[in-house]
């Protein structure tokens, strides 16, 4: 029942929304176009923008997406073009009377915003639009998704170069990840580990590894998140989806590294059950060493993908013990 509850409230706030910013018109802000044509000039911008890049950030299908262009096309706003270095890629461009539409929804979005805002009081103005954020930033941090992927992947290539980047900005001793006990690629692959890749709106923004060495514990590696996505929950999801991928290899414990510096994480993993141990590596770079023993399937809730569920309290695992088999 409170589950129903739950799902009349997000309907009826979906209703609300759509009726009140105008989607339901077929001539959104009372231009010439549905909202969905709208949308893709402002997607486009000034400098133009992969049709490829357009779809995984609205979400849409190809075909779709195609469409749209094409009314936009025979309006004589945008121009489409395939790249010269990969005409499989196309890119799609604003024309002057593509921009003067753009201006134009862009100030009739201003005034639909003042409309909205108009009938209230200070303190309710300030409620509604630190509301409207927070659900922006809910349904951002519903919208990233999770995918296991080679680690020799583009995106995870490119990740680890910016968490790397990081870590040499914030170590008191700079960061040379030949120094590093860097997990060589075969081990992030199974069945020794395994690497994970959020993405939003197809843009990598974090990834994560996990080592499945047989007859020790799981050990998270290179868990990073770009610090435009922080705030997401993604840090929490991370850990609960390698939790929850170390307990169907059979692991019983799961352990990490970190560096004094990275003082956000430390305190996420503590609060997500990490409790410090001796030093189990030699790890030039580490500080703090964690470990968590993974509750047994029976007493512990499988994570969603949504975000953290919690287990059983975590004690202390030995060197030895909590292997994966």
């Amino acid at each position: 029942m409170a589950e129903m509850a739950e799902f009349d409230r997000v309907r009826r706030f979906n209703r609300t929304v759509t009726q009140r910013v105008g989607a339901l018109h077929d001539h959104y802000l009372g231009r010439d176009r549905p909202i969905g044509q709208a949308r893709l000039l402002w997607e486009i911008g000034d400098d133009g923008q992969d049709v490829r890049k357009l779809r995984e950030r609205l979400g849409l299908d190809s075909g779709y997406v195609s469409r749209l262009l094409r009314a936009l096309e025979a309006d004589g706003l945008v121009t489409v073009e395939p790249l010269p270095r990969d005409r499989r890629a196309r890119t799609a461009r604003l024309t002057e009377a593509g921009r003067a539409e753009r201006a134009a929804l862009d100030g009739r979005s201003d005034e639909l915003a003042a409309s909205l805002l108009a009938p209230l009081n200070t303190a309710q103005r300030a409620r509604l639009v630190a509301a409207m954020a927070e659900v922006d930033r809910l349904l951002t941090a519903a919208t990233v998704t999770l995918d296991t992927i080679d680690p020799d992947h583009p995106d995870a290539r490119s990740c680890l170069l910016a968490y790397y980047s990081e870590l040499q900005e914030r170590f008191d001793t700079g960061f040379d990840p030949a120094r590093s006990l860097l997990p060589d690629t075969d081990e992030l692959r199974l069945p020794r580990g395994l690497f994970l890749v959020a993405r939003l709106h197809g843009e990598a923004v974090g990834c994560a590894g996990l080592k499945l060495p047989v007859g020790a514990p799981a050990e998270i590696k290179r868990m990073w998140i770009a610090p435009h996505a922080r705030g997401l929950g993604l840090g929490r999801r991370f850990l609960a989806e390698l939790e929850s991928l170390a307990a169907t290899h059979g692991c019983e414990a799961l352990r990490l590294d970190t560096n004094k510096a990275l003082d956000s994480a430390i305190g996420l993993y503590r609060s997500a059950g990490f409790q410090e141990v001796p030093a189990f590596n030699d790890e030039p770079y580490a500080h703090l060493w964690f470990e968590k023993r993974i509750p047994k399937p029976d007493s512990r809730r499988k994570p969603t993908s949504q975000g953290w569920t919690r287990g059983r309290a975590a004690r202390p695992v030995s060197r030895r013990a909590g292997g994966c088999s």
